[in-house]
């Protein structure tokens, strides 16, 4: 076997959702990043991984999104599910049906559920443990022994995908031991300007309070008036502490450039008016919303100098560039930045597609390292 499973590891994350990167020890995410990079490995060899065939793998999008559709759709299709994606405002949720009832719909017919729900601050992570209740008790009440599992596709406090594909992707650019990868690392999650709307908090929140937790340095760099919220902020803090890593802020790129080992600039809205979206948003009120987002991106333009460029790549110790995408070039990231690290971040979107893998597969396939194992 191309990667050393712990069978034991892997067959005790047999039902379970993941909702936040926060919620599963560390050696959980050991085991599930181990079975996604053999999954790759797998999938990469030409080796059939249809682990699940003829299950239906439902996803809802209350977002846009191409790479994480993209991601679902091709990770169950590799193995042997048929997935299904939906926008999210054409559900009954818009016509008042509340996430218990529509996890209870989708759990009488699907086998796995994918959901993004990420721009409204206190809703998208909450809908998601709702959704996996209204699941969980209809298959209790009806005595029904299907698997279910509840995948997060970013919410407003977390993009576990995303960030796990990321780590998955750092492991593999510096090499060794992957537990040990990013011990003594210094990576920067940093702010940078965007001209085009108030992207969610979800993606810098989630990679601070997971790569904290595997000894890196990480530093964040944001303008004033861009925070994150309080829980994953003290996330990060509290797994630098337990990892022997660091966790610090800063208010200017350069200094968190310097010395680098790994960059990921990328935009998210200010924090006061993503917070006064909530009211806007639970009034219905779209005018008001649409003054948020004007005024969001007029508060972006206060920081044009926010790009990552060749000049601030150099103060870097030789950084690997990261990013989600799609990133505004000329804005977020130069043209000659982007042009340099193309296919890189090419690789790293495709780690997504092997994340998602593993969580269906560690979630729904009984004795998982010895099924692998025999596909051989």
């Amino acid at each position: 076997m191309g990667h050393l499973l712990d069978p034991a590891r892997t067959q005790a994350l047999l039902g379970r959702s993941l909702l936040a990167t926060h919620d599963w020890p560390v050696a959980d995410l050991d085991a599930l990043l181990a079975v996604a990079a053999e999954l790759e490995r797998l999938d990469r060899a030409g080796v059939h991984t249809d682990l699940l065939p003829n299950e239906l793998a439902y996803a809802m999008f209350f977002d846009n999104s191409t790479r994480t559709k993209s991601a679902w759709a091709g990770a169950a299709s590799r193995l042997g599910m048929h997935p299904v994606i939906v926008d999210g405002s054409s559900t009954q949720v818009s016509h008042g049906e509340t996430a218990e009832e529509t996890g209870a719909m989708l759990g009488m017919n699907a086998h796995a559920l994918g959901v993004r729900h990420d721009l409204i601050l206190g809703e998208g992570n909450s809908f998601m443990h709702d959704v996996l209740r209204g699941i969980t008790d209809y298959l209790v009440a009806s005595g029904d022994q299907r698997v279910v599992p509840v995948v997060n596709l970013q919410c407003d406090i977390d993009h576990p995908t995303q960030s796990l594909a990321d780590l998955l992707w750092l492991r593999e650019h510096f090499g060794g031991n992957p537990a040990d990868a990013l011990r003594g690392k210094r990576i920067t999650m940093s702010w940078a300007y965007s001209p085009s709307y108030a992207k969610p908090l979800s993606v810098p929140q989630g990679v601070v309070s997971l790569l904290t937790r595997f000894g890196a340095h990480v530093t964040l760099a944001h303008p004033e008036g861009y925070d994150l919220l309080p829980e994953p902020m003290a996330w990060a803090t509290q797994g630098a502490a337990e990892s022997g890593g660091s966790f610090r802020v800063v208010h200017d790129m350069d200094e968190a450039f310097a010395g680098a080992h790994a960059v990921y600039p990328k935009s998210w809205g200010p924090l006061a008016l993503m917070t006064e979206r909530v009211a806007a948003n639970r009034a219905g009120d779209s005018a008001a919303m649409k003054d948020i987002e004007r005024r969001s991106l007029a508060q972006n333009a206060l920081h044009r100098d926010w790009i990552c460029d060749e000049r601030r790549m150099a103060l870097t110790a030789n950084a690997l560039y990261l990013h989600c995408l799609p990133a505004d070039i000329g804005a977020e990231v130069s043209p000659g930045v982007m042009d340099r690290f193309r296919v890189a971040v090419a690789k790293e979107a495709n780690k997504k597609v092997y994340v998602i893998m593993a969580m269906l597969a560690v979630a729904k396939v009984p004795h998982l390292a010895g099924r692998l194992a025999a596909l051989q």
